[in-house]
């Protein structure tokens, strides 16, 4: 049990209100969030509620489920920083798909120390014979430059091949999916805009 003085020093920091945000934005629900961290969807709206205070290892899974650092919970986001660096060593891979037998792709965040970010950028690899990303949709817009290999990008029931080398950009709002085609993985950078 917190001490009252504790308990107003995290509420300061809104982490609850914060991790709400976040989560609309990506429009995802309390039960996908808790698929993506392992966490329960009752202890995610405890959290969000300001009616429980997250651990630091149970905040950094939030935080690597939106490609944000911890200090993103407790610095002032309106003095963002000019620039932020990521090391790849410092990157988390992770699934589009946790608990799920197979990936269509895994991602890592490229830009997850920068605060207050007008678009997000992504390393994606997308395995041999992976299965089609699940269609979604989201505000902004999207750029996939691809690295290697060959992604075939679905945008309303229209496919797009691109090969190394290839660009696109579309309007995220539009329901696409992803899926590696051909006898090698492909890898992409893709940035979104919100």
């Amino acid at each position: 049990m917190l001490s009252e003085t504790l308990a107003s020093g995290l509420a300061q920091y809104r982490i609850g209100p914060k991790i709400r945000t976040l989560r609309l934005n990506k429009k995802l629900g309390l039960v996908q969030l808790g698929e993506h961290t392992g966490l329960s969807p009752a202890m995610l709206s405890k959290i969000e509620r300001g009616q429980l205070f997250p651990t630091l290892p149970t905040l950094l899974r939030i935080a690597l489920v939106f490609g944000v650092g911890l200090d993103h919970f407790f610095t002032d986001t309106s003095k963002g920083r000019a620039f932020a660096v990521v090391r790849k060593e410092e990157r988390i891979r992770l699934p589009d798909r946790p608990g799920k037998s197979t990936a269509s792709y895994f991602f890592e965040s490229l830009d997850f120390p920068a605060t207050d970010r007008t678009m997000e950028a992504y390393y994606a690899e997308f395995p041999v014979a992976g299965e089609p990303s699940e269609p979604h949709s989201h505000d902004g817009a999207e750029l996939i430059y691809v690295l290697k290999g060959r992604l075939v990008v679905d945008v309303e029931g229209e496919d797009v091949a691109l090969d190394e080398g290839d660009a696109m950009y579309f309007d995220s709002g539009a329901a696409h999916s992803y899926r590696q085609q051909g006898r090698s993985a492909a890898a992409a950078i893709v940035v979104v805009t919100e």
